[in-house]
């Protein structure tokens, strides 16, 4: 049951090289996917990488979302969690630079996409 699907946008070039695997590292070791939104911020806020900073955001940002379309509802009855966490790659920037004897190297500045999905326990157990 798909209740609030975010999609972002991290655009940092400068250091999303570094990023992106620390990004895939927190989603495939399933630090935070299957897991209660209580206790994924709770991991989130005391992980010690720069991605994980970025990720909490983007889960308050989903939280916030549901509540504003559940405005009834508070969050620990909807037993929120985290169905499913996605990082592809987004845009690439292409830059050049100068190399020796008149060449040229390409420098590309990625960053990437990151998907987070929220469903409820409370609905699945009713369906």
């Amino acid at each position: 049951l798909l209740l609030e699907k975010i999609r972002v946008d991290s655009n940092y070039p400068h250091n999303s090289m570094v990023e992106k695997p620390c990004l895939c590292c927190l989603v495939r070791r399933d630090i935070i996917r299957g897991v209660d939104v209580e206790k994924a911020l709770n991991v989130l806020k005391f992980n010690g990488k720069e991605a994980s900073n970025r990720l909490e955001k983007l889960l308050l940002s989903a939280i916030a979302n549901w509540e504003s379309k559940n405005e009834g509802q508070k969050i620990e009855d909807g037993q929120l969690f985290i169905k499913e966490i996605t990082v592809d790659g987004g845009r690439m920037l292409k830059r050049i630079q100068p190399a020796p004897q008149g060449r040229a190297h390409r420098i590309r500045k990625r960053s990437n996409h990151v998907t987070l999905t929220l469903g409820s326990r409370t609905k699945e157990k009713q369906s």
